[in-house]
């Protein structure tokens, strides 16, 4: 049974979706809330978690991000939208402005050719309208580029700004990115 705790300042809430209904659980009635908890554990292992849309938009930009991390690039292709009216900018060439397709490949050549790779996301802010979404965050990465003909690495830090554009269709989908690296 999964569900979200969303912890405010005065109490936790927990929230649950149960046949199409929304439920909220406060902690202000420990003993209640528990056996609440484990009837719908027991009768509604179905109930989902809910997220926020900015929750949901850090939780795609960290997926994006974590592919370089956990060599799993599958998610790439599920949390971008596959569309003609895809594009992206990269901060590593080719700099050109790239469709979906061709960006889906960058990427995993990029993310898989990173050994040590790890990232920090800094100064995120998201924009919600009512269909689409703006993060502009700044991202120091670094790790170890392996080159596989001479079995050398170098190290790379590379800091760049990033913008990601989302729609919301069914889930947000990222429709543009742009990162830009930062003059050293």
């Amino acid at each position: 049974m999964s569900y979200l705790s969303i912890i405010f300042p005065s109490k936790i809430v927990n929230k649950y979706i149960v046949g199409g209904r929304c439920l909220n659980l406060s902690k202000t009635s420990l003993s209640r809330r528990d056996h609440t908890v484990r009837r719908l554990k027991l009768d509604l292992p179905q109930a989902i978690p809910i997220l926020s849309d900015k929750e949901e938009i850090l939780d795609i930009i960290t997926t994006f991000f974590n592919a370089g991390k956990t060599k799993n690039v599958a998610p790439l292709s599920v949390i971008q939208l596959d569309d003609p009216r895809f594009s992206a900018y990269s901060d590593v060439p080719p700099f050109d402005l790239k469709d979906f397709a061709t960006t889906a490949a960058l990427e995993q050549l990029r993310f898989v050719s990173i050994s040590d790779y790890d990232y920090e996301l800094k100064n995120l802010r998201v924009d919600l309208f009512e269909t689409f979404a703006v993060a502009t965050f700044t991202v120091l990465q670094s790790g170890m580029i392996v080159d596989n003909y001479s079995f050398r690495g170098q190290h790379m830090t590379m800091n760049s700004r990033a913008t990601f554009v989302m729609v919301k269709h069914a889930k947000w989908k990222i429709v543009h990115l742009h990162l830009t690296k930062i003059s050293d």
